[in-house]
């Protein structure tokens, strides 16, 4: 794992299930949303795998937990607006930030790295849960799920957060929770630590591609600084 660290200038962070986790801000905006369509509550473990591939995906799902693709796409547009108004309103009350993130982004800084927040959550809820959080000043730049025309695991928001720097893709690192994180880090050329306590849309993160897995932010602070 060493060898792929060393010459690491900066990082990429995931938020959802990497930095912060926010299944419970999911559950009540969900239910919230289900409860205007009629439809009874959802749980933790029936969202858990739904997350991570952004708003669209997860409404979608949502949905079809009650209903066929038609039904689905009949409701849409009106339990997306649902979603987005009862998410707004109680964006971070629910949420928690994971063991030592806090720290491992100070790590990061004091050794020097840049660090770009990059999740698949729309910028207007990534922002201000950032925000909510004290972690946004820790970032020089945050893109979100709607930022560019394709999200992870699509390499683009990587590449882009890459070119923000003016660093080649070797040079940066993305930490994140899921295969979406692996996937798009592998696509853009960047190295990958996963950590091993996210969503990962329900599946063993070992099965998961990447040069490690890390148990919390510092530790993987703790390796780059090691690797240079």
């Amino acid at each position: 794992m060493t060898a792929v660290l060393r010459g690491i200038r900066a990082a990429i962070i995931d938020l959802d299930g990497t930095m912060l986790d926010t299944m419970g801000d999911f559950v009540v905006a969900l239910t919230a949303m289900r409860a205007e369509l009629g439809l009874g509550p959802v749980s933790a473990a029936q969202v858990e795998p739904m997350v991570g591939k952004g708003s669209e995906n997860l409404v979608r799902r949502v949905l079809a937990l009650d209903y066929d693709a038609a039904g689905v796409e009949r409701l849409f547009a009106q339990a997306m607006d649902s979603y987005q108004r009862h998410y707004i309103a109680i964006n971070g009350q629910h949420s928690e930030i994971y063991d030592e993130v806090e720290a491992g982004l100070q790590a990061m800084r004091a050794a020097g790295l840049r660090l770009a927040c990059v999740t698949n959550k729309p910028l207007a809820f990534a922002q201000p849960l950032l925000a909510l959080k004290g972690l946004a000043g820790y970032f020089e730049v945050l893109y979100g799920g709607d930022s560019f025309e394709k999200k992870k695991p699509h390499p683009m928001p990587l590449l882009k957060a890459c070119e923000f720097f003016g660093l080649a893709p070797a040079q940066v690192v993305a930490i994140g929770d899921s295969s979406n994180d692996a996937e798009a880090a592998r696509a853009a050329g960047c190295p990958v630590l996963t950590v091993p306590y996210g969503y990962n849309h329900g599946v063993g993160i070992h099965e998961t591609d990447s040069d490690g897995i890390v148990d919390t932010l510092l530790f993987a602070a703790e390796l780059i600084a090691q690797a240079n």
